[in-house]
């Protein structure tokens, strides 16, 4: 399979952030839909532009121009100071709902990180299906959106992830560069600075198709090893290694926003069947056991709840896993429709970790372990949908 890519991109991430926060802590106004900026100090005015509002880029107002000048452009500007503390609080929120769904990740920036989706392919429809969940997670969650950029290497999802904002989902394979790439000017090349754009434009290279399709040994002669670089961003070559931080998994889950709202016992324990499976999987990939398991709920009207409880021993089987998320969502549903549901473990352990044992540890389950590995080997040889439960069937 070819390697696939994502590149997650938080929107204008600094004053998405602060709009979050200052909603929560009571605000009506949510400084996204007004001309707001992230920079410089209220009263000084003094500082850069760190992120912008949809409504202030309408004034022509851009990241790292001084605030003084933003605020001459648009007068009744809201300026708001940046509060690093907080914008450190919710990476790490992002960051660790990532890594719920592999822990391959290099994180690229406090805003913007690459995913290599190829190891966990076999669990979604698509990578668009993947990254709509991924995105529509987020903004569930945490209440900002992303951009996610699908390719396969980093610098093709990059560029994708840069495309139409915000709260989009962009692809960008070799065979659609002419199409997407090529027309964009050089400016929007990655790693082309201000300086080298001029320089290119200089010489007559206005495109990025143009730049695709200039003498690399010219470029060489110009800029000398960038110039290399740049040929080959613009021709799409890139890395698709990551190099991920070494980071312990702290939980594993799945949540699915259902195409219609449901309301019936028997529709939602197939939910959260189909959950526990998709979750179970990744934790016996992992070679982890859960110590607890989180049901989340939201309902229609996008109110939300959960309920956790922990397991009598650790476990990483879909039975189990299953068992307990239906117990506690019947504790926890008011039988109002539902938009979205969720299984989260966490708590996790190797599964070679000594622990205690109890007199019902004396038998394991080994037949439904070998079910569990049978049904794994099946659908990583010939996909997800290789092999379903009868139950699942209707």
């Amino acid at each position: 399979m070819e390697r696939i890519i994502f590149h997650i991109d938080v929107n204008s991430a600094f004053l998405s952030w602060s709009a979050v926060e200052k909603l929560k802590n009571g605000e009506t106004l949510d400084i996204r839909t007004i001309p707001a900026i992230i920079g410089g100090d209220t009263k000084s005015r003094h500082g850069i532009v760190l992120a912008k509002s949809v409504p202030a880029k309408a004034y022509d107002i851009h990241t790292a121009e001084p605030v003084a000048q933003a605020r001459r452009k648009c007068p009744n500007l809201v300026i708001v100071p940046p509060d690093h503390a907080l914008y450190k609080r919710y990476s790490q929120k992002l960051m660790a709902l990532l890594h719920t769904y592999t822990p391959d990740i290099e994180q690229l920036s406090i805003d913007e990180c690459f995913l290599d989706f190829t190891p966990i392919a076999s669990q979604y429809e698509s990578p668009l299906a993947a990254a709509r969940q991924i995105k529509e997670e987020i903004k569930s969650r945490f209440g900002f959106t992303v951009n996610i950029g699908i390719a396969p290497n980093k610098v093709l999802a990059k560029m994708a992830s840069d495309f139409t904002k915000p709260d989009r989902i962009h692809t960008l394979f070799y065979d659609e560069i002419p199409a997407k790439m090529w027309p964009l000017p050089v400016d929007d090349l990655y790693m082309v600075g201000r300086s080298s754009a001029n320089r290119l434009k200089s010489l007559g290279i206005r495109t990025i198709g143009e730049l695709a399709h200039t003498d690399k040994d010219y470029l060489q002669q110009e800029f000398k090893s960038h110039g290399i670089t740049m040929w080959e961003y613009a021709n799409g070559i890139g890395s698709d290694t990551l190099h991920p931080q070494a980071r312990e998994a702290k939980g594993v889950g799945n949540s699915v926003t259902l195409s219609t709202d449901i309301s019936q016992a028997e529709e939602i324990q197939k939910v959260l069947l189909s959950l526990s499976e998709k979750v179970s999987a990744r934790l016996r990939k992992a070679h982890q056991l859960a110590q607890t398991v989180t049901v989340e709920i939201k309902y229609s009207d996008f109110t939300s709840c959960s309920h956790q409880s922990a397991f009598f021993a650790p476990t990483n089987t879909t039975n189990e896993i299953y068992t307990a998320s239906c117990q506690l969502f019947f504790e926890l549903w008011n039988k109002h429709p539902i938009r979205l549901l969720g299984i989260r473990t966490a708590k996790l352990i190797s599964e070679d970790a000594p622990q205690q044992m109890s007199i019902f540890d004396l038998v394991p389950d080994e037949k439904q372990q070998r079910l569990d590995a049978a049904a794994d080997s099946i659908r990583n040889r010939f996909g997800k949908d290789s092999i379903v439960r009868g139950s699942m069937l209707h």
